[in-house]
């Protein structure tokens, strides 16, 4: 009998490898991290076409929570591939082994006590829900941000040139173009760009991590000025 795909893959070779308990509880991390208390641990995860926004709002949105106090990180596709994932390629194993590891990162930083913010374009459900799954798993709080915007206003952007480039065959297996992109059944949070500013698009996230207690109302004011106070 043979064993099932994704358990072959994802599951553990390492032997002789125990899990350690941490002694600090992450309520007790909420009291020393940041300056606004509480445990407020969670992964947010972008995914939409590349040029969709998905850093962009990321960014923005970290700006947005460490200038309040509460600590969060950006975990960009491209940063990611350039160091802990640059030994991976665009096939589709490549692609599902990047999330993997992106979502145990994620995991790490959630558990700390930081919010963090994944931004890829991660274009299977398959693989998004893995990283659902491993949050759950552990108890930790999982949104999941369909940057919606379509492949047409992607291509008018292309802040890289990549459209350009896999349109004339220079790029191969690009997602959105030779390459299936599987929209999110059930996200948390799905936002459609076009004709909106980042800071409107930052504010439609900021309620809906208030609606589930991630962030304090007194943080929840219109998202009018992203900048750090000196």
């Amino acid at each position: 009998m043979g064993i099932p795909r994704e358990s072959a893959k994802n599951g553990q070779k390492a032997t002789n490898v125990f899990a350690q308990k941490h002694t600090v509880s992450r309520s007790k991390r909420g009291e020393v991290l940041g300056s606004r208390g509480g445990f407020r641990g969670c992964t947010i995860w972008f995914t939409g076409l590349s040029g969709a926004g998905k850093t962009t709002i990321s960014f923005a949105l970290e700006e947005y929570l460490v200038a309040r106090g509460i600590p969060a990180y950006g975990l960009d596709g491209d940063n990611v591939r350039t160091g802990l994932n640059k030994n991976l390629g665009f096939a589709q194993e490549d692609r599902e082994e990047n999330i993997r590891r992106v979502a145990e990162v994620g995991k790490l930083f959630a558990d700390s006590g930081v919010v963090a913010l994944c931004s890829f374009v991660s274009p299977y459900n398959n693989d998004r829900d893995l990283a659902r799954k491993l949050h759950k798993s552990v108890g930790l709080p999982f949104f999941e941000i369909h940057v919606a915007t379509t492949l047409e206003e992607c291509e008018k952007r292309d802040v890289k040139g990549l459209y350009k480039k896999a349109r004339a065959g220079l790029i191969k297996g690009f997602t959105g173009i030779d390459q299936p992109y599987e929209s999110p059944e059930n996200p948390e949070v799905i936002i459609k760009t076009e004709s909106r500013t980042v800071e409107d698009c930052v504010q439609q996230i900021v309620e809906v991590l208030q609606k589930n207690d991630i962030l304090p109302q007194s943080v929840v004011e219109k998202v009018m000025d992203l900048t750090i106070p000196e």
